[in-house]
């Protein structure tokens, strides 16, 4: 029996084309990144109102304003802290969070360590270049001993960090590594990312071609091998995955390293949240506190 309503529109990826052109240097690996992004989103059928993008600084960190969705262009290393925000006022929100290996493992990792133990609900996805792009090549936390940059001219002396163990130590529920030269791959962690309820971490292996001239898409193709084509991999044995993470050479996993369901993210665990999302109950507080409270923050 027809109803007269118009079947809902089916997503496109024209649909999150941003306002703004990217303005990355040609072959830089973010843009494999967004592409898998507006291609996850699509596959989901997320319409665009229903997502937040929340950025810090850096190359990367140019995200929100590159794909059509809400999104807040936020401070150097604290973009985590202002999607927990984000999240516990309007969690039916979908929230996916972008920065660099800088911004998240440097200047954020205070803000890494504690999203992850609070199990906040959202998508963080870091672009891992293992270098300073934005202020044209400096040492990074994740560039390698002996790498030569503007910072460290005789070579890195400092032990890079290993951002999947340091997600597995911290509490993340859903821990995946990426490549932007593997597409389709990559697209599904992101995927599964957004789908899984608590906080879901994906290192995204995004080479930086002007300044980072170690780790090219050349050095990464015949290293990287999907942990999905393994056969013993169990994603839910976090002392595999520990021992996966540890490898790095010849052979460097990517793919779904980890992932557990039965915690509760921060805001199910909230009382206060079980009537629904903040943003639609109003803020049960008299209007001339409001007033007041804001007052003293300007």
């Amino acid at each position: 029996m027809a109803t007269g309503l118009a079947a809902p529109k089916q997503l496109a990826v024209a649909d999150f084309k941003g306002k703004v052109d990217p303005d990355w240097c040609p072959g830089c690996g973010d843009f494999g990144v967004l592409a898998a992004v507006e291609k996850a989103l699509v596959e989901l059928q997320i319409p665009n109102h229903q997502v937040v993008t929340i950025s810090g600084i850096g190359c990367s960190s140019n995200f929100p304003g590159f794909i059509n969705t809400y999104g807040m262009h936020t401070l150097h290393g604290r973009a985590l802290a202002v999607a927990t925000g984000v999240k516990l006022a309007n969690h039916e929100l979908t929230v996916i969070v972008t920065g660099g290996d800088g911004d998240g493992f440097g200047i954020g990792g205070n803000h890494f360590v504690h999203s992850m133990r609070r199990n906040v609900d959202v998508l963080y996805i870091v672009m891992d270049n293992q270098i300073y792009g934005l202020t044209t090549g400096q040492t990074s936390p994740t560039s390698r001993v002996g790498m030569k940059t503007k910072s460290m001219p005789f070579g890195n002396i400092e032990s890079p960090v290993n951002p999947i163990s340091l997600a597995l130590a911290c509490g993340a529920t859903f821990i995946a590594r990426g490549f932007s030269g593997e597409q389709k791959h990559l697209t599904e962690l992101i995927k599964r990312g957004i789908q899984h309820k608590g906080f879901s971490f994906l290192d995204v292996f995004s080479p930086c071609v002007t300044y980072n001239h170690d780790n090219t898409y050349q050095w990464f193709r015949p290293r990287v091998k999907k942990l999905e084509d393994d056969p013993a991999h169990d994603p839910t044995n976090w002392v595999l995955a520990m021992e996966k993470s540890l490898l790095w050479g010849e052979e460097i996993p990517i793919g779904r390293f980890f992932e557990r369901t039965d915690l509760p993210a921060l805001h199910e665990a909230e009382p206060v949240l079980n009537e629904g999302a903040l943003v639609h109950n109003g803020a049960k507080i008299p209007a001339e506190v409001s007033r007041a409270f804001i007052g003293e923050l300007m």
